[in-house]
């Protein structure tokens, strides 16, 4: 029986000692790993080859981790973003999982929790690449492999997140998927999300699917417990 392939991990770190003890710890794990220094030899990793999870710093010598994040959301939208940086501010949080990351993590860190999480990362990416393919949800087009929606031509890219969670909620349309069940496979527990996290990420796929958010027809709330889809709404392409 073949080896499972390890998965393919780009840590994107300027900081010389982090990133090679970053690049040797990871690969004793089991990892395939490429370091990059800089923006630029980022880009130049990521022209070569796709990689399953990009772990990057914010503050790069040449530019932002931001950005880079940007355009691997553009490029490579199945690899799994997890900020890593010394920067604790709030703002920067929100910023970065608008940006579509899966985590962020901040200098200093426990090693095994960023293991982790790493993990946890691939495996949303392994459960959105699987099953499902290109459905019709309310008044959107979902590519679930590209990660992507289309809404009157326009096309929006959905973060792993977002994706995992529309695609529970497809998976068990027509019955209620309460809240804690959502954290439990869209989250887990080791992110120390809220149940307030889920209405959220509910909030901004309602924006995609419904004709009128603010009445919403196929994402419908159960009070107390938490979301229905309708399968009425929903159909392959």
């Amino acid at each position: 029986m073949a080896e499972p392939t390890p998965a393919r991990l780009l840590v994107v770190e300027d900081e010389a000692n982090l990133g090679a003890t970053l690049r040797e710890r990871l690969t004793r794990s089991g990892y395939e790993v490429t370091w990059a220094r800089s923006v630029a030899g980022a880009q130049e990793e990521l022209s070569k080859r796709t990689f399953d999870l990009a772990l990057l710093d914010i503050g790069l010598g040449d530019g932002s981790g931001f950005l880079l994040a940007e355009g691997i959301r553009k490029q490579a939208v199945g690899t799994a973003i997890i900020f890593l940086t010394a920067m604790g501010d709030p703002q920067h949080r929100i910023l970065g999982l608008e940006l579509g990351a899966e985590d962020y993590v901040v200098k200093p860190f426990n090693y095994q929790e960023l293991v982790l999480r790493i993990e946890n990362g691939l495996r949303r990416a392994r459960y959105c690449g699987t099953g499902l393919d290109r459905l019709q949800v309310g008044r959107a087009k979902v590519n679930f492999p590209a990660f992507s929606a289309e809404v009157a031509g326009e096309v929006t890219t959905l973060s792993q997140r977002e994706t995992a969670l529309l695609k529970l909620l497809v998976e068990r349309r027509g019955t209620v998927v309460s809240r804690d069940q959502i954290l439990d496979e869209v989250w887990s527990r080791e992110d120390y999300p809220t149940p307030r996290t889920v209405d959220n990420f509910i909030l901004k796929l309602r924006r995609l699917v419904e004709s009128d958010p603010e009445i919403p027809t196929v994402i419908r709330s159960v009070r107390g417990v938490g979301y229905q889809l309708n399968p009425a709404a929903c159909h392959e392409l």
